[in-house]
């Protein structure tokens, strides 16, 4: 009988079989044109809807005296923003400085609206007494208007710089407690039993499972907080005056040039949607969910 001497290739394992397609669907690079066509489906809606603004805008500027056009507004920018740094005294300061300030007050109250609301959460959370201690307070003072606070500071601090950082402070705190204590009650009971099990201490506990499992929670009361605070720094300088958008706004309108009003507008917009870009990048980064 004849021997066959044909060589047979060894077939690959199932483990190396996905493997070597998990790569080949690694290497597939998205074509240009279904990129451009995304870019596309997203870009025209936006610049439509950007466009419809426009044109209210210059209806409104039509039918309205003294409002101004979207091209007059459109110059002011470019004078405003020729030198956004400049420094003439005190009392008469580029709108950059006056957008730094404001971002030093929000950092100011919302870390430390960070640094308490975050552990009042875990407490609330984790705690059974805690929950019924603060749970109360919280439902009774987070729905208080932000400008009530506001003479409370100024009473406390006896200035406008800090009653203004305490204002924020005690607005933007109340998303991170109530997200915060939340992400801890849906905890799965296994990974404290799994503790229990181990004899985990509490701060073991704390730092090695409810902390990693309720990061995402905290990012998202922490994106919300941010919206608020804020929002809040501008009613705040109106009213406590100093260096600041919300002052500057103030300051224009008591100059009647609207224009620069409308361009504080779109600053406060833009600023705002970049932080809350910002911390929603960092919660998709830490985010356990399925994308």
């Amino acid at each position: 009988m004849k021997q066959n001497t044909q060589l047979k290739t060894p077939e690959p394992a199932v483990g190396e079989v996905i493997t070597l397609a998990a790569v080949t669907v690694r290497k597939r690079k998205t074509p240009a044109y279904l990129w451009l066509h995304a870019w596309v489906r997203r870009a025209v809606p936006a610049l439509l809807g950007m466009g419809l603004l426009v044109v209210c805008w210059q209806l409104a500027a039509i039918n309205s005296q003294g409002f101004p056009t979207p091209l007059s507004t459109l110059d002011s920018a470019l004078t405003l923003f020729a030198d956004p740094f400049y420094n003439n005294g005190p009392n008469d300061m580029g709108i950059g400085w006056n957008v730094l300030a404001s971002l030093q007050r929000v950092a100011i109250g919302f870390g430390l609206a960070a640094l308490v609301g975050i552990p009042l959460g875990f407490l609330i959370g984790r705690f059974t007494f805690a929950s019924h201690m603060f749970s109360p307070l919280v439902a009774l003072l987070r729905p208080v208007s932000p400008l009530a606070w506001l003479p409370i500071g100024l009473l406390l601090f006896q200035k406008a710089e800090p009653a203004s950082s305490w204002t924020i402070f005690i607005c933007s705190i109340w998303p991170m407690v109530i997200n915060t204590a939340e992400g801890v009650r849906r905890i799965p009971d296994d990974y404290l039993n799994v503790a229990r099990v181990l004899q985990l201490s509490e701060w073991t506990v704390m730092r090695r499972i409810l902390f990693p499992a309720v990061l995402p929670a905290i990012l998202t009361g922490m994106r919300l907080s941010i919206g608020i605070a804020w929002l809040v720094i501008v009613a705040a300088e109106m009213l406590t005056g100093g260096l600041g958008i919300g002052f500057w706004i103030w300051n224009e309108w008591n100059n009647l040039n609207v224009e620069n009003i409308l361009i504080a507008i779109v600053i406060i917009g833009v600023v705002g949607l970049l932080l809350e870009q910002g911390l929603m990048r960092v919660a998709r980064r830490f985010s356990w969910q399925e994308k």
